[in-house]
């Protein structure tokens, strides 16, 4: 399952954890919490996302766009999730942009 915020296409809705379902091309926001080292907001470490919580198990990449910070990780419920981060703005917004579900193995 993958939602994308930057696709194009027919509009279609898709389901996120929880129930919940976005449209292609529709952006959610995300209340981010971030570790602080060297700099502010230097990695995700918790998110919240229609009001439940999730910690960061891993940040699989990161990369740059103009006026955006974008984070592909892996949170505790498994599944794997692209945030953007609007560095151009003053409260750094967070979304997120792309979400997939991961197939658990059968034994």
């Amino acid at each position: 399952m993958v939602l994308s915020g930057l696709s194009s296409g027919e509009p279609s809705a898709i389901g996120l954890p929880g129930g919940c379902c976005l449209a292609h091309n529709e952006v959610m926001k995300v209340d981010v919490e971030c570790y602080a080292g060297r700099k502010a907001d230097e990695r995700p470490v918790r998110f919240r996302l229609e009001g439940k919580q999730y910690w960061v198990e891993v940040v699989l990449d990161q990369w740059y766009e103009p006026g955006s910070i974008f984070y592909k990780l892996r949170a505790d419920d498994g599944n794997l999730y692209i945030l953007r981060q609007q560095a151009s703005t003053p409260d750094g917004a967070w979304d997120l942009v792309s979400f997939r579900e991961e197939k658990k193995a059968d034994p």
